[in-house]
């Protein structure tokens, strides 16, 4: 439910908005910042799926080292589909027509590797602790959050403090700027904000509508948050 990193002692870090399968926008701004594999991270706050033109390529990106991505609620809805568990008709509203038009087997394949992702992951910096998800905490400190989705002992407890964090507005929503005492950053996606990257308090909203119109992807260097 939540991964750890270390401090990259050796590269850069960088954190990714919501890419909604447009990975060859990804493989620019990458280029652009001068990203190497070999020494530099990059951070994804999910919704890696649907909506866009390469969805299916998530799984190769998973695949690579250097890359780390938290479940965004694009994610849970193709896991779901593939469980029974959500609407098929309005998944495919949502983008998800490219996952129901796979084989059985392929997407059997695609939900056990996005079964994997971690709800939450914190990497350690010069400055603290960055926390990652998609949409948000559940309360008001990054411990309790990280100790109620390891602790958790009903499925029905773990189920509303992951919806929270894959579904959540309510912070954007209510202009709160109370942020995350125990974190450096907290930073997250999920609702797009077309004029730019987005700070409230010390949260840093980072979907920038890759794949609307008029929106961007936008590619954060942690030590500039």
């Amino acid at each position: 439910m939540v991964e750890h990193f270390a401090c990259n002692a050796a590269g850069r870090d960088f954190a990714v908005g919501d890419v909604h399968g447009c990975f060859r926008l990804l493989e620019r701004e990458l280029e652009k910042a001068g990203f190497d594999p070999h020494r530099d991270r990059l951070f994804s706050v999910g919704d890696l799926i649907d909506r866009g033109p390469r969805s299916e390529a998530a799984l190769n990106w998973l695949d690579l080292p250097w890359f780390h991505a938290v479940r965004g609620n694009h994610e849970q809805m193709a896991i779901d589909v593939a469980a029974g568990r959500y609407d098929a008709d309005n998944y495919r509203i949502n983008g998800g027509t490219w996952f129901l038009r796979l084989s059985p087997a392929r997407r059997s394949a695609i939900v056990g590797r996005l079964a994997r992702l971690p709800i939450a992951i914190e990497v350690a910096t010069r400055h603290g602790t960055v926390g990652f998800v998609h949409a948000d905490i559940a309360g008001r400190t990054w411990a309790a959050f990280r100790d109620s989705l390891r602790d958790t002992q009903s499925d029905d407890g773990l189920r509303a403090v992951a919806r929270t964090a894959l579904w959540s507005r309510t912070r954007i929503a209510a202009g709160d700027t109370a942020g995350v005492p125990d974190l450096h950053r907290l930073v997250v996606g999920h609702t797009p904000v077309l004029d730019g990257v987005k700070t409230l308090g010390n949260v840093v909203f980072i979907d920038t509508g890759a794949v609307f119109p008029g929106g961007r992807l936008s590619l954060v260097e942690l030590d500039a948050l």
